[in-house]
């Protein structure tokens, strides 16, 4: 699933495609949502934004389309009137004169009035969005101390939505090993300065995967996450199972947590 960093470059991409732009054409493959197909040709999109790993496209008339691509669902920014040729289901185009945007695969989608999205059952679990320029480090320490999370092993907390959006199974193996933390630990069992690195991790790596533009290539990484540009986001322990760490030269081992591979250097991480 795309993590925080890799939804809001496709926000960016998105929203640079049509944003102040009207539409000429809107479709929904939903018969729930064809009605509003009816209703979008002449409006604007005002803004495309991302809120942890869900997309709010807002039009100039009140509404916002709610999406979340869950595993499978992309977006496809295209020419106005082309269509890639792909076996993906296509579930939502929205056409300008000169740009398309077309969203594939995805089943979680729905339009909402902007007053009411605070009521979105899912939106409304979920913590500050890791990479909201507005959160600070003391913010994310004061979550860290608060009894709803203080208590939880960290391997488990760094992927609750209702701690931190954005997070996912990369980005928390390679936050932990930033700050030097044992993924087993506990909030409440670290001392003020662990807290304090560890805060400032959670801000500083999903912020410089997002900065990159892109992942270094890796095995197993979806490719339009990857960048061959100079400077792209590394991996220091995720899917580098058995390979030296490149701060000790300890072997970097894998684990099982919350149901999904975690990695970490036994010789950094404490």
């Amino acid at each position: 699933m795309p993590e925080g960093p890799e939804i809001r470059r496709a926000a960016d991409r998105l929203a640079e495609a049509v944003v102040g732009r009207p539409l000429v054409s809107a479709w929904f493959a939903f018969p729930a949502l064809q009605r509003f197909a009816e209703d979008l040709p002449g409006r604007r999109v005002v803004s495309i934004q991302p809120h942890g790993k869900a997309l709010l496209t807002r039009f100039d008339h009140g509404w916002t389309l709610y999406s979340h691509n869950q595993l499978y669902g992309v977006w496809r920014v295209c020419a106005a009137g082309e269509r890639p040729r792909t076996s993906r289901s296509l579930r939502v185009a929205l056409e300008t004169a000169e740009r398309a945007i077309l969203l594939y695969s995805a089943s979680d989608i729905a339009m909402w009035r902007d007053e009411d999205l605070v009521r979105h059952p899912f939106l409304a679990g979920l913590g500050p969005d890791v990479l909201d320029p507005g959160l600070d480090a003391a913010t994310v320490e004061a979550r860290l101390q608060a009894p709803a999370f203080a208590r939880r092993r960290l391997d488990g907390l760094l992927l609750d939505q209702g701690f931190l959006a954005g997070m996912g199974n990369y980005l928390r193996a390679e936050v932990l090993f930033d700050a030097g933390i044992a993924p087993g630990r506990r909030p409440a069992d670290l001392d003020p300065g662990e807290r304090t690195r560890l805060a400032a991790a959670l801000l500083a790596v999903p912020r410089r995967s997002y900065r990159t533009r892109g992942i270094e290539p890796a095995r197993g990484m979806r490719e339009d996450y990857l960048t061959d540009t100079p400077g792209g986001f590394r991996f220091e322990v995720f899917d580098r199972e058995g390979q030296p760490c490149r701060r000790c030269g300890t072997p970097i081992l894998r684990s099982q947590a919350a149901g999904r591979r975690m990695y970490a250097c036994p010789g950094c991480q404490h």
